[in-house]
């Protein structure tokens, strides 16, 4: 054996050198990552013989590899993309109030599923539906682990076998190949379109009800708006339609707000609120989206509607956990003071804040990576962003971006922000990272600096 090999450190003397220095991570993972190190360096030994090393460079690496890979594959991002609710970083962060919730109920017992007034089994869905009633307007609600789950549960309750009408415009695909015709077809609804893809008359459902019809229902277009040449039927007209009949209305709002956001310079589009005053029997939405919640969907509406949806035995596999219920009920308690909730919910915050607040934002961001990192160039540029999520897929909200050159190539540099330990996440235009600050949060700004003063000084 080469006296290079024996340079290599034994497995066990690593570990016992890494256990006097106290990580925090299983034993098992630096023995992978030791073995890992160990791997690599025998493989340059077979290729280059003359290969020349300490047994120092082997500690080091294993620690700079422990130091900088994570153990775990889910990870915090910073979001400098602009896009809001991105859904492939997670959708809405959430207020101080439900990650203190979940921190709280999560680290001991709870009453998930016991009353404590009355000493006896209680239900999982209680902890919500007060909070749900009084900020809707519904009769009664119920929470499950998505709204894919709410609208395949409603349909399997009220229409299995049986038909639901929709209009052809309302037969949406959304993310990951999510389509409201095969979600139907799985529930066990017969699915029967009307209209066309562009326009609907109130005469094309009445013309195809008959003793079969168990729903009409309507969905939210979510990530596409029809202009132009377009007409689409009313709940209210539809609600009118049935009345005395034995058929129901049901509305897939998807990202389901419960805030007028006009107020806040977006266009107006009907809260869940609405569509109960518009005479819905049932409403189903996201809770992670611009509610601002845990992943979840609610079904809120008629009460004896809601208790059949209970007493469906398939209620039990989309059911929520302890830490979303927690979750929820602190978001919604802040629904409750709607002044203080646009300040407290973070992704409310973001896409109500004024063009003025983003120009402090962005200044402010500017002046500290110009007192930090000497040799950047940078400027700050307009910059489009965007609800995400669904929701509002023609509105675009005006914001400021730091556009960076970088040292080399723009590609290098986003790579370098993506695989640092804080995972920055860029958008690169015109050979330039773009960081939009209306979705960093104010303690980012310093994690970015630390990250880009490691690339230029380096």
């Amino acid at each position: 054996m080469s006296n290079r090999y024996r340079k290599i450190p034994q497995v066990n003397d690593i570990l016992i050198y890494f256990d006097k220095k106290n990580y925090d991570l299983p034993r098992e993972y630096i023995k992978e990552v030791s073995n890992y190190v160990i791997t690599s360096y025998r493989e340059k030994l077979k290729t280059n013989p003359n290969f020349e090393f300490e047994s120092e460079d082997i500690y080091l690496q294993i620690e700079k590899m422990l130091n900088s890979k994570s153990i775990y594959s889910l990870e915090q991002t910073i979001n400098a993309t602009g896009v809001v609710l991105h859904t492939n970083l997670g959708r809405a962060p959430l207020s101080k109030r439900a990650i203190d919730r979940i921190v709280v109920i999560s680290s001991s017992y709870s009453n998930l599923e016991y009353n404590l007034d009355t000493g006896k089994r209680g239900s999982r869905y209680e902890h919500v539906i007060d909070l749900v009633k009084k900020l809707t307007g519904a009769e009664d609600a119920l929470i499950v682990n998505n709204n894919a789950a709410a609208v395949f549960l409603m349909l399997n309750t009220l229409s299995k076998g049986k038909e639901t009408i929709i209009s052809r415009g309302e037969l949406v695909e959304i993310g990951d190949s999510f389509r409201i015709s095969e979600i139907m077809e799985n529930s066990g609804a017969i699915l029967v379109e009307v209209g066309a893809t562009n326009r609907t008359h109130l005469y094309d459902y009445e013309n195809k009800i008959n003793d079969e019809t168990k729903v009409l229902m309507k969905v939210h277009t979510s990530n596409y708006k029809i202009m132009g040449f377009h007409e689409d039927v009313s709940a209210s007209e539809l609600s009118d339609l049935i009345s005395g009949k034995d058929i129901h209305i049901i509305e897939d709002l998807g990202s389901g707000s419960l805030i007028d956001l006009s107020r806040y310079g977006l266009s107006y589009e009907r809260t869940v609120r609405d569509c109960i005053n518009d005479g819905i029997d049932l409403v189903s939405f996201s809770c992670d989206k611009l509610l601002g919640g845990p992943q979840g969907g609610i079904i809120c509406g008629n009460k004896e509607l809601i208790q059949q949806i209970k007493n469906n035995q398939l209620l039990r596999a989309f059911r929520v956990c302890k830490l979303t219920l927690c979750a929820l009920e602190a978001t919604l308690i802040e629904y409750l003071d709607e002044k203080k909730v646009m300040e407290e919910i973070p992704t409310l915050k973001m896409i109500s804040m004024n063009l003025e607040e983003i120009d402090a934002k962005a200044i402010n961001f500017s002046n500290k990576l110009k007192n930090s990192i000497k040799n950047i160039e940078f400027e700050i540029i307009d910059s489009d962003s965007l609800v995400g999520g669904g929701a509002y897929p023609t509105e675009v909200l005006k914001s400021r971006a730091i556009a960076i050159n970088p040292k080399t190539n723009a590609d290098e540099l986003e790579e370098f922000l993506r695989l640092s330990k804080y995972h920055i996440i860029s958008n690169v235009e015109n050979e330039r990272i773009l960081l939009d600050v209306r979705t960093i949060l104010e303690d980012e700004f310093e994690k970015i600096i630390e990250i880009l003063k490691e690339y230029y000084e380096n």
